[in-house]
């Protein structure tokens, strides 16, 4: 009875082994999809899904449920995000590292070493997003529980150099080195904070020497425009109205301050004084006929009209002069004094040999935005008598 039962199971199995080598096994892995299938297996996964659905991986889901088991203690459920976390940071997927070490830290369980190494982890996944003061705080927080942790130090001494502040980042080493003498990375961390922490100051030292020099070269600027009775007119100062005075409202318009020398033109020219004591000023020719200007940087006041105009309109005129008028023979520099506050207009008449010095001297003549502007017009033309007539002054 024996021997038949043991010849029909070899026969049994002899069937089976042909049968299996002739079909295929339905649910085997595919030549196409076997990747994809193993990817599902948390064994072999290489990179864990964005969201974990029961339905599509079963077996993650399981896992998952038992990492977040609440029946287990505060220390195993902490243990398991810990793992979590170490998973993604491995995956260079930090967002969700932090989430699982903040999620652990949430248990509150006892073990300060583990909390501390939690800690740790989190700097560590902050530091590489470039939060440094998140990071910062982490291992301060670790160091706080531990405070010989070594990676702790490191990421404390990391963070600060990388935000900058190298007497904190020295600190940190300092700490770390005198229980860990011999550490490598602490002794370069500190060595590259003692470097820039040198170069910061000697850079502040240079800004300190710079700063220095231009406000004194700012005051000696001052000094000679005030001294030369040139008033500056502030662009921005509201008009004055009531009862205030003229002498009061002109106190106001001339105090000599620094924001008065700013040029508002594109170039951002601004007035100055050369080696010689001379002032330079950017200057505004406009020519209204044509609704044209021209603009001069650096205008010596030592320096004459006729000069500027020569070479503007000597060799060749200009093509929105059609006329063919503006020769600098037949050239009228004007120059015209707003009655700053009561509307009023003045205009006055100067030849092209006048030096720009010379209109220091009138009293009314003020410096508005920084560049002194003049207006040319041509000779006894019609528009020059027009403007003269007050028509065209008022639409300037």
């Amino acid at each position: 009875m024996a021997a038949e039962t043991h010849g029909d199971s070899d026969d049994g199995m002899d069937e089976f082994m042909d049968k299996f080598k002739t079909q295929r096994y339905k649910n085997a892995f595919s030549e196409k999809n076997w990747e994809q299938e193993f990817n599902k297996i948390p064994m072999f996964m290489k990179t864990a899904p964005e969201e974990i659905d029961p339905k599509n991986y079963p077996e993650l889901a399981c896992l998952q449920s038992i990492i977040h088991d609440d029946d287990r203690s505060p220390e195993e459920q902490a243990k398991s995000l810990k793992d979590e976390g170490n998973a993604f940071f491995k995956e260079k997927n930090y967002k969700k590292a932090i989430i699982s070490y903040t999620g652990a830290l949430k248990k509150k369980c006892g073990d300060q070493e583990l909390n501390a190494v939690l800690l740790t982890n989190r700097a560590a996944s902050h530091f590489h997003l470039g939060n440094m003061r998140s990071a910062l705080n982490d291992a301060a927080a670790a160091k706080k529980i531990k405070p010989g942790h070594l990676k702790a130090l490191i990421r404390g001494a990391q963070c600060c150099i990388e935000l900058r502040n190298f007497s904190e980042a020295l600190q940190w080493c300092d700490e770390g080195l005198k229980e860990h003498t011999t550490d490598e990375k602490l002794r370069e961390l500190r060595a590259t904070a003692d470097k820039h922490k040198r170069a910061a100051e000697r850079d502040a030292r240079k800004a300190k020497v710079k700063q220095k020099k231009l406000h004194g070269e700012k005051e000696a600027l001052l000094t000679a425009i005030q001294n030369r009775g040139i008033k500056l007119l502030q662009s921005k100062k509201p008009h004055l109205k009531g009862s205030e005075s003229e002498d009061e409202s002109s106190a106001a318009m001339e105090q000599l301050r620094l924001d008065g020398l700013s040029s508002q033109e594109v170039t951002g020219a601004q007035v100055f004084q050369d080696e010689k004591g001379l002032l330079h000023w950017p200057v505004l020719f406009l020519y209204p006929e044509h609704q044209q200007s021209d603009f001069i940087s650096a205008f010596c006041e030592n320096d004459c009209f006729r000069d500027h105009l020569n070479v503007m309109f000597g060799e060749e005129l200009p093509p929105w002069d059609t006329d063919r008028k503006y020769a600098p023979h037949n050239l009228q520099v004007l120059c015209i004094f707003f009655q700053y506050f009561y509307n009023g207009v003045n205009v006055l008449i100067a030849d092209v040999c006048y030096l720009l010095t010379r209109w220091y001297l009138f009293n009314r003549f003020f410096v508005k935005a920084g560049t002194p502007s003049f207006i040319v017009l041509v000779k006894d033309s019609s528009f020059f008598k027009q403007f003269l007539s007050g028509k065209t002054i008022r639409d300037l």
